[in-house]
């Protein structure tokens, strides 16, 4: 246990800081999961209405995700690798859905 009074405010500083990036990194996760849920429901069948849906999703993940890397809780190439994974979802599916009505 810390001895000097800097050093237990640096435990208290860290243990907030700690629960600060765990929400952070919870809520990336989850509007993560969501996106690829909807992904895959417009990939069953592609609607304008399901894309706009998927778009919508894509924004709010960006959006956390980069508020994340802003705020140091995710390095950017983490962010990076995050974000890209997530347009990679969308591109894999379109392609799909323009093969199966191509053929």
């Amino acid at each position: 246990m810390a001895n000097t009074k800097s050093a237990i405010k640096r435990v208290k500083i860290a243990e907030r800081n700690r629960l600060r990036n765990k929400a952070y990194k919870s809520a990336v996760k989850t509007l993560m999961k969501k996106y690829f849920v909807a992904v895959e429901s417009y990939g069953a069948s592609p609607t304008p209405e399901l894309l706009q849906e998927v778009q919508q999703h894509m924004a709010a993940a960006y959006s956390k995700i980069d508020r994340a890397v802003k705020r140091g809780v995710l390095h950017p190439n983490n962010g990076a690798r995050k974000k890209s994974r997530l347009a990679a979802a969308l591109k894999r599916q379109k392609e799909k859905s323009a093969a199966a009505l191509a053929a």
